[in-house]
């Protein structure tokens, strides 16, 4: 009998999750976006989210908790009820970057336990930039005059712990060379100096380092993809141009928080694959910012993503990089 009950209440769990499935979403959607309005998260979730709205005829409101790398919109979403009506839409660093940079305990989320990953949206590709009075024009005469004035070449960031600080400590770690990172609140600023000469190095989305690029204001030393782009054929790598293995680059996913039925992140998953595979959101916005789908399983995700943590917590590590 006891087992007979069992089997009656894991069929009326069952049933209850699928009925939640069908009606869900019976309200609006919350996108959380850890980001500032304006930045790539940002536009990731309000393309993603005028998608799910049009197609699933709900309204989905993109909601900006941008604020200390990540963690206030992180933790918003960690304590959100579990029904895929909260969801977050955040850069990698807010999972493997921030734990490894943060002392133990000091993160209000914990990013193994409190989210479901749903799936992954983007990928961006990122450039090496320096400004025009820095005498070098590509990787390799950049890591020979880092090796001639060690630690006197500033590098702009985003942050700490941001993917332009990150890449750029990667550059560091593959080279042996020793740069001074100076770090602003936000991309904008950084390239504003770079522009201007305040600062000799960046490294930033492709999309968003081609406008300055054309109008003559900086330098592309080369692009972090592992081979050149197909808008950009004469732009090199720097792989192929002094920093062979030299990969630079970001992505940006979909989360939920722990508990959410297994059947509503499947949803959310289908759709998301959908879209992204969809030509025509391709021609539209992934091919002109020159982003690349990351749309997989929730099993994919969780394994890239820890992949990506172990990469990126050696660069931490062997740099001493932390937020005190």
């Amino acid at each position: 009998m006891k087992t007979m009950g069992a089997l009656l209440s894991l069929t009326g769990f069952l049933v209850a999750a699928q009925a939640q499935a069908q009606t869900y979403p019976s309200r609006p959607i919350t996108l959380v976006v850890t980001a500032a309005a304006g930045g790539v998260t940002d536009v990731v979730a309000r393309a993603f989210g005028q998608k799910l709205s049009e197609d699933w005829g709900q309204q989905v409101i993109v909601e900006n908790k941008g604020g200390a790398a990540h963690v206030t919109g992180a933790s918003a979403v960690a304590k959100a009820a579990p029904d895929g009506h909260t969801l977050m839409v955040a850069e990698a660093g807010t999972f493997t970057i921030n734990p490894a940079i943060y002392p133990k305990g000091k993160l209000p989320y914990d990013e193994k336990t409190d989210f479901v990953p749903v799936t992954g949206l983007v990928r961006i590709n990122q450039a090496l930039l320096a400004s025009k009075s820095l005498p070098v024009n590509n990787a390799k005469e950049l890591i020979e005059l880092a090796k001639q004035k060690p630690g006197e070449l500033n590098f702009g960031t985003a942050g700490i712990g941001s993917a332009p600080h990150m890449n750029i400590e990667l550059f560091k770690n593959l080279s042996g060379v020793k740069l001074n990172a100076v770090h602003y609140r936000g991309a904008a600023p950084a390239l504003n100096d770079l522009i201007a000469g305040h600062i000799g190095l960046m490294s930033v989305s492709i999309s968003l380092a081609l406008p300055p690029y054309r109008a003559g204001q900086l330098k592309i030393l080369g692009i972090g993809s592992e081979k050149r782009l197909a808008p950009i054929p004469d732009i090199p790598t720097v792989a192929e141009t002094g920093l062979p293995g030299y990969e630079s680059t970001t992505w940006f996913g979909l989360f939920a928080p722990a508990g959410t039925p297994r059947e509503v992140v499947m949803k959310l998953n289908d759709e998301a694959r959908k879209v992204f595979s969809d030509p025509a959101f391709d021609e539209k916005f992934l091919a002109p910012q020159m982003f690349q789908s990351l749309a997989m399983s929730p099993e994919a995700f969780e394994a890239f993503i820890q992949a990506e943590t172990q990469k990126w917590s050696k660069v931490i590590r062997e740099n001493d990089i932390k937020v005190e």
